[in-house]
């Protein structure tokens, strides 16, 4: 797992009235050290403390702890970077692991990472979830999740928490979306508990474009300002700057399905008028491109609008190309007030870059020209299971920062 800071050695002293807030912060840092470990290099106890700058017998005694708690495994001798007696390495402990959950609109999504961000198992459901209770969602989603958590366990692997991200905004710190236009929720309360019952780390509910930014986030730390920007039945926007994720005073920044790419254009769901959604979501595109949604499932609308698109159907290809016009406005507009320099595209603007590249950079070089290098605008590495993937991460990452939650 990717951290997004260099950690810092907090001192192994302190009054009394501190220590157990020092004792805490230790084992964050070492924790982290771990964490951060390219993969197949394994720590040791005298790496960990040269590392850290704290004392061979504080590390050795916070390893203990992490090892007792089940977050860190020792995988034997090892010679690493180390001169005369080799060490015994350690790692972040395979057999525990996270689930990260999805609900969108044509569908529900579950799957389980290990600690160090493997996937170790994934289920996706087809379902029509758009105007359906959040009850009833839910409901659906609690039956796939127990059998993703089943699946994990046959492969030895122990859910410690989960994240369950959803296409809408969410209150910060609550189980509560505010507003989901395209599910037709407002001020919905989600019983996450009820979607992993027992597991020490509980279930955090995020934004799915948030969630999805983070996913490539750890995937490519070397990008630390970009703009992400997913393509589904709505548009969703998540944004990095400086490697961490910008969500604003309330927690909804990064509305770019949101941004207004036409001002005589129809109604939103969100309620405006001429919103990129309107233009640039999967409805308009297969509306535009005389794509037949009714009665079908999502995936055979696309399979259809690539077809039309790969046979030269100049309605398929007039109705990606405008979309990718529209993107264009958005990403200028965007680009121009946060001042990123980088764009991801994920969901159907990764499936569909092939026709929209042209028209987007087009876009992007009259509407802000050299705002952004065409080098710059590139897709998803994390691809459909990115806001699964990001939830998951967001839960390993908060364990990493306060890993006393799982101490025996």
């Amino acid at each position: 797992m990717a951290s997004t800071a260099p950690a810092t050695a907090p001192s192994d002293a302190g009054s009394p009235g501190n220590m157990a807030d020092v004792r805490r912060n230790n084992l964050a840092l070492v924790l982290a050290r771990v964490a951060q470990s390219p993969s197949g290099f394994h720590l040791t106890r005298a790496q960990l403390a040269a590392a850290t700058g704290l004392t061979k017998a504080s590390v050795s005694s916070i390893v203990l702890e992490l090892l007792e708690a089940g977050i860190l495994r020792e995988v034997g001798l090892s010679r690493q970077g180390e001169r005369g007696r080799p060490g015994v390495g350690l790692e972040l402990n395979p057999s525990r692991g996270v689930m990260g959950m999805e609900i969108n609109v044509d569908y529900i999504a579950a799957g389980v990472t290990s600690l160090s961000g493997e996937l170790v198992v994934k289920e996706i459901r087809e379902r029509d979830n758009r105007d359906s209770p959040g009850e009833a969602v839910m409901s659906a989603l609690v039956l796939l999740a127990s059998e993703v958590r089943e699946a994990a366990a046959a492969k030895g692997v122990d859910v410690l928490g989960g994240g369950l991200a959803v296409p809408g905004l969410v209150e910060a710190g609550s189980s509560t979306v505010t507003v989901a236009p395209n599910l037709g929720w407002v001020d919905t309360r989600l019983d996450v508990a009820r979607l992993l019952p027992g597991v020490p780390l509980g279930v955090s509910l995020f934004n799915e474009a948030n969630a999805a930014a983070l996913a490539e986030l750890a995937r490519g730390p070397q990008r630390r300002d970009f703009l992400f920007v997913s393509g589904e039945v709505g548009v969703g926007g998540g944004l990095v700057l400086n490697s961490e994720l910008f969500t604003g005073p309330e927690g909804n920044a990064g509305e770019v399905g949101h941004i207004v790419v036409d001002p005589g254009g129809i109604t939103c769901s969100c309620g405006g008028t001429g919103c990129l959604e309107t233009v640039a979501g999967q409805d308009a595109i297969f509306s535009a491109a005389g794509i037949s949604v009714k009665g079908r499932s999502r995936s055979e609308s696309m399979a259809d609008l690539l077809g039309a698109l790969a046979a030269g159907s100049p309605a398929a290809l007039t109705a990606v190309q405008r979309a990718g016009t529209a993107l264009g406005v958005a990403v200028a507009s965007a680009s121009r007030v946060v001042n990123v320099r980088a764009v991801v595209l994920g969901g159907h603007f990764a499936v569909l870059d092939q026709w929209l590249h042209g028209p987007l950079l087009e876009s992007l070089a009259k509407y802000a020209p050299g705002a952004l290098s065409p080098e710059h605008v590139i897709t998803s590495t994390v691809g459909e299971a990115g806001a699964l993937l990001g939830a998951a991460g967001s839960v390993v990452r908060a364990l990493v920062e306060a890993p006393h939650r799982l101490q025996a």
